[in-house]
């Protein structure tokens, strides 16, 4: 047998052990191929970057790790809106986008025998955006409240006539952050470092520039070109358009159309008052009621020529964008209150009361503010029905006037101002009207008791407040004769008497004693102690000898310090 070939195959033997060598080389090969495979799986491709970060080589926990710390500061960083010139920031956690790890490292890794991919790991790579999670809920709210800082508000224009000058402003149009291609864009883009700009849109203003300049050439150019003529009665008068303006205003509607309109008041009151001035109006003049020789005698009321107020705005504001420019207002008589007729129904008939106060004749400054406010108030006459008031018969008393400084009560201590001592006046009055029976408005006691005076039955004055009010609740007029010579002051009421008026008066009661004071300053008074009381008098309407009704009325009086003054200058 020939030991050259194998007897089961029939092969030459040396054929064989090459084939056998073959196929060993073959699977250590193929082995080695296989490792080199598995190797490579494990690690991602040897250049590759994922949202700007590089993996290469890295196992798929390296890898993670490694984008987790490159990107930390990227995702963490506030999102930057630009719109406008402007710039808001959004909080990427607030705003609900996150960074998924895992999906942006997955598949870098697997094992596969493919030699394309072995390859590939081995000397390639793959360049990948980061994978991003994102809200969108969270992210609309993020960017609608960015927004909301971004956005820019038209600003309306304005037309004014102010001062007879037309101006007009023209509006400027707006901007508003479009929301949802907002959030598309930030949530395809994030994370990155330069701002997202946002899109826009115009925000227009509710009135639009035409409409403006319509109205400035359609109404007002022609309402402020000149003066308004007016004619009323036999008298003609101008009102500039400056006069008028003020009454002129351009309101808007819903759609932004503008609607010229008019102060009512405004013009009437400048009408009135240009045609007061022209003397084409007068004011009736209420009768009126004196003495001569002891007698009342009626000064008649005069009727007056006044503007209907119904019938002055139309013809005014059509006259301002006419060609004529011009307005005729009716006139209409106007009636006096108190007529002539009613003056001489309710002629004083004679005496319903009178009261008379006293003073040192030497009282100084006091004495003759007395005297001057006395002066004034004489003649006044009260309509049947009307309210009197001291304050409005006197005025503010000042120097021009010829008021001096006399002595007030001032927070419970003496003082000086100008037309002290006329509460002395007010006192009289106050007691002739008592005792007229009239219906008391307004009075106020002096602030501690005055000797001078009757208990509970005296009204201090200042100007505006307290005032001396009453109402004339008479059966007619009353005339009022105001006198003072020597060292009195007397008032009288006549007209017509309703009421026999007594008085009664309580003891007094609540007693504070005063408290003694020393005061070092140049402008304290003296002060003598006087105590503090309550006291009740009661008015006592009677009518026929019989008692109608009764009227309480209750003062308080703090006590009036002991003041002693010390310093060489006080008084």
């Amino acid at each position: 047998m020939n030991d050259d070939f194998d007897p089961e195959t029939g092969q030459p033997r040396r054929r064989r052990g090459a084939i056998v060598a073959l196929l060993g080389a073959l699977v250590v090969l193929i082995g080695g191929y296989v490792g080199v495979a598995a190797y490579a799986s494990g690690r991602a491709p040897s250049d590759t970057e994922v949202g700007g970060v590089q993996v290469g080589g890295m196992s798929s926990a390296q890898a993670r790790a490694a984008l987790e710390s490159g990107i930390a500061a990227r995702v963490a960083a506030p999102v930057t809106l630009s719109a406008g010139g402007r710039t808001a920031t959004i909080t990427p956690a607030e705003a609900g986008l996150t960074a998924d790890l895992d999906e942006s490292v997955a598949d870098l890794t697997g094992f596969s025998l493919n030699p394309v991919k072995v390859i590939g790991h081995l000397t390639g790579g793959v360049t990948r955006s980061l994978e991003t999670d994102v809200d969108e809920a969270r992210l609309t709210a993020a960017v609608t409240a960015a927004a909301a800082t971004l956005d820019v508000a038209p600003k309306e224009g304005s037309l004014s006539v102010a001062g007879g000058k037309v101006a007009l402003a023209p509006p400027v149009n707006g901007l508003t952050v479009e929301v949802e291609p907002t959030v598309e864009a930030i949530a395809s883009t994030w994370p990155r470092s330069s701002p997202v700009v946002a899109p826009v849109e115009d925000a227009e203003p509710k009135v639009s520039a035409e409409e403006l300049e319509r109205v400035k050439t359609e109404f007002a150019d022609k309402a402020m070109s000149g003066p308004v003529a007016v004619k009323v009665g036999d008298k003609a008068f101008e009102i500039p358009a400056a006069t008028l303006a003020p009454a002129i205003s351009f309101p808007a509607d819903a759609d932004g159309k503008i609607t010229p309109t008019f102060d009512d008041k405004v013009i009437v009151a400048a009408v009135t008052t240009a045609a007061s001035k022209a003397g084409a109006t007068k004011r009736a003049k209420d009768a009126s009621v004196t003495f001569a020789n002891g007698q009342p005698r009626v000064i008649p009321s005069q009727t007056g020529v006044a503007l209907d107020p119904t019938k002055i705005v139309a013809p005014v504001t059509a006259a301002l964008t006419s060609e004529e420019r011009a307005a005729t207002i009716p006139v209409t008589v106007s009636q006096p209150e108190y007529t002539t007729a009613k003056a001489q129904a309710t002629l004083p008939k004679g005496l319903i009361s009178t009261f008379t106060t006293y003073f040192p004749a030497n009282g100084g400054g006091r004495v003759s503010n007395i005297r001057l406010a006395t002066r004034t108030l004489n003649g006044t006459f009260v309509p049947p029905g009307e309210t009197f008031s001291l304050n409005g018969v006197l005025g503010r008393r000042t120097p021009e006037k010829g008021y001096v400084k006399g002595g007030v009560i001032s927070e419970g201590r003496l003082s000086e101002n100008y037309g002290g001592g006329i509460s002395q006046l007010s006192t009289t009055l106050f007691n002739a009207a008592f005792f007229a029976g009239v219906e008391f408005k307004e009075y106020m006691a002096h602030g501690f008791y005055i000797s001078r005076y009757p208990e509970g039955r005296e009204a201090t004055i200042s100007y505006p407040y307290p005032d001396n009010r009453w109402v004339n609740t008479t059966d007619g007029g009353i005339y009022i004769r105001a006198t003072s010579t020597g060292g009195q002051v007397t008032v009288a009421f006549y007209g017509t008497k309703k009421w026999d008026v007594v008085a009664t008066k309580s003891p007094r009661r609540n007693i504070v004693q005063p408290k003694k004071i020393t005061d070092a300053s140049p402008e304290c008074i003296t002060q003598n102690p006087v105590v503090g009381f309550d006291v009740t008098v009661t008015r006592i309407f009677k009518q026929g000898g019989k008692t109608v009704r009764t009227q309480p009325f209750t003062t308080h009086y703090n006590p009036e310090d002991d003041v002693t003054c010390t310093h060489p200058d006080a008084k």
